[in-house]
């Protein structure tokens, strides 16, 4: 049984909201799988009603498919996550040339702190912690943009991309990511907006261009392990 917070309903709902979005974003629920409310209850040690509600907020954020008989896990599709490719790019431009008007000396140094540390890291960590630090630098020049909506809209996609970018990184490694990172960050002290924006849309692409023969793997890992 998976051990939910005793703190009240609120708390164990949220709890339960948490702990589904994790099983979904990570395909512990597989692809066109039909999720049982009753199973689901049993297995939280709750009633149905925090199922119900969060198999209501995974479905409105993409990650679920109501059906006939209650929900299903959506697909594990190239198209959604080329859009999902697609419109991250948008956000990330946007959020780069607005941390050029924005950004403080200070939000310049933290950034290139974060990327010496994350470098640091040794590529030997864990699929999740590498991608974890990759979002990390992403999400800071979110936060030197200073727009709450572009940050929120970040996340989200980041969330929904996040299994394909674990079997990226599996496949790919992280060296030449943290190259165009530091490079994003030279550009960025050197207010070269141009620059910054070119190496961004390659870096993005690459991954897009990839997304068939990355998501045949994560197919096969869903089925296989």
């Amino acid at each position: 049984m998976i051990s939910v917070s005793k703190s009240g309903k609120r708390g164990r709902g949220s709890d339960v909201f948490v702990a589904l979005r994790k099983m979904a974003i990570s395909y512990q629920m597989k692809p066109g799988e039909r999720l049982n409310e009753l199973d689901l209850a049993e297995q939280f040690g709750v009633s149905r009603t925090p199922i119900r509600e969060a198999l209501t907020r995974l479905a409105s954020e993409g990650l679920l498919i109501e059906s006939s008989r209650g929900y299903v896990r959506k697909p594990l599709e190239i198209q959604e996550m080329a859009d999902l490719y697609e419109a991250r790019m948008a956000v990330e431009r946007e959020c780069l040339r607005l941390a050029f008007e924005r950004a403080s000396p200070d939000e310049l140094q933290e950034i290139s702190d974060y990327l010496k540390s994350s470098m640091d890291v040794p590529a030997s960590a864990s699929t999740e912690t590498l991608v974890e630090l990759d979002e990390g630098f992403h999400l800071r020049i979110a936060a030197m943009a200073k727009n709450t909506e572009l940050k929120r809209m970040l996340i989200s996609l980041n969330e929904r991309l996040r299994f394909v970018r674990w079997i990226d990184m599996e496949n790919v490694g992280r060296d030449s990511t943290q190259q165009e990172h530091l490079k994003i960050v030279e550009a960025l002290v050197a207010r070269d907006v141009d620059r910054a924006q070119d190496i961004l849309n390659s870096h993005i692409s690459m991954r897009r261009e990839r997304i068939v023969e990355t998501i045949t793997k994560g197919l096969a890992k869903i089925y296989l392990s």
